[in-house]
């Protein structure tokens, strides 16, 4: 077990380093110059084209793309000092710059934000398993019934919605159209300062992910439930006389949580990323909203930053699924 934790985070490193010299790259020989957003010449009256190689040149993107590689992956671990036409910042590591808008570490913006993405991530999640796998279960166990197919086909109704779109509406709905009491006042206000309209902020938001998250936690419960009720050993322990609930929560539900486990995993590493819509319907200031607007203001700071953390959290989410399973099915093995 140690062992393949070992392999598998060396090999995660590996991939952050990939990652990080691909989104470095990208920006380094993308179509637009990387000084631009800090002197436009189309926007701005008083940048001039020699300006803009003053920022060009103090920001060191005349100099050879491994040598400022290196000083960007080096102020990650170390910090570094930051010089934009001639103005000196320091910046203490783990370093990824200065935003081009605020003019604020990233990484500090980054840690603001990152509390309000957690609980939204981590809500949303909950009920994707608390709504999806209990119904997937129950329409297991009624295979074929007239409760099954409706349960079945209203999911697949709701899953067929762009989420976007159900986010909105929900929104709408709730807070204009009903105006529902505690639900009206979206947004996110720190746990520590007050606990109630912490939850109460992010209430909608989780019904909004949990419920559309957990149409297809219900299919895949369903047809896990379905695949592991049909095996040998369940067969042997119902022919042992060991009650229904038994037979399907202690030993079906354990082997058909297997493929469960790996769509979770993947999901709450994305919804630790950001979730974009949530959060911009939601007025939710997160990691994802962030990211979507440094990329329209062209804040590449601000993106490597998050496209950085993305990867970690993927790889962080990855390597604990493949932990979880040796725990739920005796049969797999890590090697």
């Amino acid at each position: 077990m140690f062992a393949y934790v070992v392999k598998r985070l060396i090999a995660g490193f590996f991939v952050v380093i990939l990652v990080s010299m691909s989104i470095f790259a990208l920006f380094w020989y993308g179509p637009q110059e990387p000084a631009r957003p800090l002197c436009n010449l189309e926007t701005s009256q008083r940048c001039t084209p020699e300006r803009l190689e003053v920022y060009t040149e103090s920001m060191g993107y005349n100099n050879p793309i491994h040598s400022e590689y290196l000083k960007f992956m080096k102020g990650i671990v170390a910090g570094r000092d930051i010089t934009i036409a001639g103005r000196t910042q320091e910046c203490p590591a783990p370093c990824f710059g200065f935003s081009y808008a605020t003019d604020r570490p990233v990484w500090g913006e980054l840690k603001d934000r990152l509390p309000a993405t957690i609980s939204v991530a981590f809500g949303g999640a909950a009920l994707y398993v608390i709504l999806g796998v209990p119904i997937g279960i129950a329409a297991a166990r009624r295979r074929g019934t007239l409760t099954d197919k409706a349960l079945v086909s209203t999911f697949l109704v709701l899953s067929s919605v762009p989420y976007y779109l159900f986010a909105l509406m929900l929104w709408l709905y709730v807070t204009i159209v009903w105006q529902v009491p505690g639900l009206s006042d979206t947004g996110y206000v720190p746990l520590s300062e007050n606990p109630a309209k912490w939850a109460a902020g992010l209430l909608l938001p989780w019904l909004a992910l949990g419920i559309f998250g957990s149409t297809q936690y219900t299919r895949f419960a369903r047809g896990s439930m379905i695949e592991a009720l049909s095996e040998d050993y369940i067969r042997t322990a119902r022919a042992k006389g060991l009650p229904t609930r038994t037979v399907v929560y202690r030993h079906g539900l354990r082997a058909a949580m297997v493929p469960i486990v790996t769509i979770f995993g993947i999901d709450l590493g994305t919804l630790l990323v950001g979730t974009i819509f949530t959060e911009r319907i939601f007025d939710i200031q997160g990691i994802g909203l962030w990211a979507l607007l440094a990329v329209g203001d062209k804040d590449l700071p601000v993106v490597q930053a998050t496209a950085l953390f993305g990867a970690v959290v993927m790889i962080v989410c990855n390597l604990l699924v493949d932990l979880v399973y040796s725990a739920l099915d005796p049969r797999v093995r890590l090697s």
